[in-house]
């Protein structure tokens, strides 16, 4: 199993976060998308690291066309020399409609289509292949020779798809290079829900190579004052994730759709800090993994093996010395090999 650690956002500090990622021993380092463009900081990133792997984990796909994306992903592959995996999602409808202003539609047959059209741009850049892809949604059949970029010697980046629901698994296993499973999955969601349509899915594609990596939350620290403010955080997490529609299968899955309905009331009502407190130890232990830096990197060994070939874990933030604890997780999971 490879375990990856996040990386923060534009700054040099990300940059040096990323030397500090690949020292420890972390397999991989990624960017999500929220306030800045991710394209960016891992383009810092390539400068000063040499083997870590660097992945979006996600950007958003609809809020952009295929040939931008691959133009950015492209350029990052190739300032990387070949590190780059294409995490990509897709975002919920009030967000892509509302805040980039973008379509939304069909959004599963939507993402196949939008990676199908990313490699047809590839492979006219790379392999002379005459631009003529014609979908649904995308259509690119002009390639005038100032505008495409050399061959690139490192080839296209891998492509990984991040989804929740069945159908959005079964794209990624039937599209993508690799599956990115979100922070709001339990192991008995994974195995009853989202392993079947990752299979499913990659009945369609059954000579690609894929990994399956997830984003567990993580709660640990130094000391036990860091591990309880972590702990605290993780339910102001799992809290927020809960007051979402889009996710309430999983606690019904669970018996817990009671738990959606109370945080939604809370958001609704701008009650944010009391929303914490609506998850029980119960409902923590399902979602996140905690305790001190053995035991976690321990039980994320146990709990998720044979579900996941990589883990993305989140950096630990805050209080007490938090590259010192991102280290020391590093080589307890190197340890427990």
């Amino acid at each position: 199993m490879k375990f990856d650690l996040s990386l923060p956002e534009i700054s040099p500090d990300g940059a040096r976060a990323a030397a500090e990622a690949e020292a420890a021993g972390w397999t991989g380092g990624w960017l999500s998308e929220t306030a800045h463009d991710p394209f960016t900081s891992l383009a810092l990133a390539t400068q000063t690291t040499e083997r870590l792997e660097l992945s979006t984990a996600v950007a958003i796909a609809f809020a952009r066309n295929p040939l931008s994306l691959a133009t950015a992903a492209n350029d990052v592959q190739r300032l990387s020399k070949g590190r780059l995996t294409l995490g990509l999602g897709s975002s919920v409808q009030v967000q892509v409609e509302l805040r980039y202003s973008m379509p939304w539609a069909s959004p599963a047959d939507r993402m196949g289509e939008f990676v199908d059209a990313m490699r047809a741009i590839w492979a006219c850049w790379n392999d002379g292949v005459p631009l003529n892809f014609n979908g649904r949604w995308y259509q690119h059949t002009l390639m005038m020779p100032q505008f495409a970029p050399p061959p690139n010697p490192y080839g296209a980046p891998r492509v990984y798809v991040g989804g929740f629901g069945p159908r959005m698994t079964a794209t990624a296993g039937r599209v993508g290079d690799g599956f990115i499973g979100l922070p709001f999955m339990t192991t008995r969601y994974v195995r009853e829900v989202t392993l079947p349509a990752l299979r499913k899915g990659r009945d369609e594609a059954p000579d690609r190579e894929f990994e399956t990596c997830l984003m567990p939350v993580v709660a640990t620290g130094s000391t036990a004052e860091e591990i309880e403010t972590s702990i605290q955080r993780a339910r102001r997490r799992i809290a927020n994730y809960a007051c979402a529609p889009a996710y309430v299968p999983v606690l019904e899955l669970h018996g817990w759709r009671e738990l959606h309905e109370a945080a939604f009331e809370l958001m609704m009502s701008g009650r944010w800090d009391d929303m914490a407190g609506l998850v029980d130890d119960e409902v923590l232990d399902a979602f996140a993994v905690t305790g001190d830096i053995p035991e976690v990197a321990a039980e994320l060994r146990r709990r998720y093996d044979g579900l996941a070939d990589r883990l993305y874990v989140l950096r630990m933030e805050g209080d007490g010395d938090a590259a010192k604890t991102n280290t020391l997780l590093a080589e307890a999971l190197q340890e427990t090999a």
